[in-house]
């Protein structure tokens, strides 16, 4: 059967052994490979119909979750594994939450990483055997919040956690600074956060964002 699959890492190597794994899975499928959010995105545009994404955590222009919400609010219907180093419980369960529809170690073995591409591509979730997803937790609400965030809001998020004002959000996403005033006070309200020091620090505790200045 074939297959239009996206591999976004930023590492060639990782992307490497994705590609020599699907392309056995699913021989006569159609595999891209991109090396940034903005080179996915692109992709994304050329291909909409796409039945598979593997993303990494940790590449340009993602910083923990927000590449993985970005996309799930973007693209509802196109799935989203996660193929990542970070590999613990709390991680894997807050991709889950976040919407992925899976996560794959990168220190699977390639055996491994084809039957847990190939659960997703049947439909199911999967993780790691090992792995106990039980244990409650305590960001459950929050994580509700971050997830009603639009796709232009997540942009704003990430960029205010890169410490850039609003002007100059503003000037990247071609847009006015009053628009992005708007989207900065949605993005309080949702959160339910009074300042945008709070916002990056909420979204730095949620793995959304990884950013070392939160004097923002």
């Amino acid at each position: 059967m074939s297959y239009k699959i996206i591999i976004a890492d930023d590492h060639p190597l990782a992307r490497g052994a994705l590609h020599q794994t699907v392309a056995k899975l699913y021989p006569n499928s159609s595999i891209s490979e991109a090396s940034s959010l903005e080179h996915l995105i692109e992709q994304i545009s050329f291909a909409p119909n796409i039945d598979l994404i593997l993303l990494d955590l940790s590449m340009p222009g993602v910083r923990g979750f927000s590449g993985l919400l970005y996309l799930r609010s973007q693209h509802p219907n196109i799935p989203i594994a996660i193929c990542s180093a970070t590999e613990d419980a709390t991680t894997i369960r807050r991709a889950l939450d976040f919407g992925a529809s899976g996560f794959i170690p990168k220190s699977s073995n390639l055996d491994v990483m084809s039957l847990a591409i190939h659960s997703i591509m049947m439909g199911e979730v999967w993780i790691p055997d090992d792995i106990d997803l039980n244990v409650m937790d305590k960001d459950e609400d929050m994580i509700r919040r971050m997830s009603s965030l639009t796709p232009q809001q997540m942009r704003v998020l990430m960029m205010v956690s890169e410490g850039l004002l609003n002007k100059q959000i503003a000037y990247r996403l071609s847009v006015s600074e009053a628009t992005i005033k708007a989207h900065v006070s949605a993005i309080l309200q949702k959160l339910n956060v009074e300042s945008r020091t709070q916002a990056v620090i909420v979204a730095n505790r949620l793995g959304v964002v990884q950013s070392a200045d939160l004097a923002v």
